[in-house]
């Protein structure tokens, strides 16, 4: 009988009353393997996984997955974090938003900033995790825009006592798996989820990723640049590593 090379099916787990999208992917390979990231739940089995035995996995995953929300709660607010509010005060750094809520029948999800409020318009339709996926990276948009200004002039100032390094562009992105990075070109990327930490703390992100336009690696040679310029910055890595999960819109 011939089987296609590989083949991906949306799934579906329930864990506390919230239906979760899980992507099976179908191969080749043998045997199976599941992953949870911020972004996404994967099941992997092999090409000829029938529906019974995709079914039998995915209850398997689903336990796992309440297992390592548990261990990992950054993981857990991503995807059953809390549901907005229409009147919810949003506070990153030191500056405060109103949220102006609405759903409506409508295909895309939108939002715009007037003044310190942000006028948020979700899709009805869409299911908890969705929405809380969607209006998390629809604030992080609105507040890249607002921070935008101030965080690339802190770049500059940064870059002008340090390394003096041409820098082609400064960019705020939703990223969960790193802080921060820089190209060779010269284009530094910082997490809007950096906005939510102290001011030292990102001044040592900022730091971090100007050091990469001198060495494009984590040798000893970089680590000697960042510890040049910032002797404590140990004290930022581990903030970083103790409050990942809090800082999130």
């Amino acid at each position: 009988m011939f089987f296609p090379r590989k083949r991906t099916l949306k799934g579906l787990i329930h864990i506390e009353g919230v239906a979760l999208p899980v992507r099976v992917a179908l191969d080749l390979a043998s045997g199976h393997y599941y992953s949870l990231s911020a972004r996404r739940i994967t099941l992997r089995l092999p090409i000829t996984a029938g529906e019974s035995m995709i079914r039998e996995y995915l209850h398997i995953v689903q336990e796992w997955v309440v297992q390592q929300f548990e261990k990992q709660p950054s993981y857990r607010e991503a995807y059953l974090g809390k549901q907005f509010q229409n009147g919810d005060m949003v506070v990153v750094g030191e500056r405060r938003y109103t949220l102006s809520l609405n759903y409506k029948d409508r295909v895309t999800s939108t939002a715009k900033l007037v003044g310190d409020t942000i006028w948020l318009e979700l899709n009805e339709n869409l299911n908890h995790w969705q929405r809380t996926r969607t209006a998390k990276t629809l604030l992080s948009r609105i507040v890249a825009k607002d921070f935008q200004a101030e965080i690339s002039r802190r770049v500059e100032e940064v870059n002008a006592r340090t390394f003096r390094q041409p820098i082609q562009s400064v960019n705020l992105k939703y990223n969960h798996s790193n802080w921060g990075s820089c190209s060779r070109s010269g284009n530094v990327n910082l997490s809007t989820r950096l906005l939510f930490a102290p001011r030292p703390v990102q001044d040592y992100v900022i730091l971090h990723e100007l050091a990469h336009l001198v060495e494009m690696n984590h040798s000893d040679r970089f680590w000697a640049l960042v510890e040049r310029f910032m002797p404590n910055y140990n004290e930022a890595e581990k903030w970083l590593k103790a409050n990942r999960s809090k800082c999130d819109f």
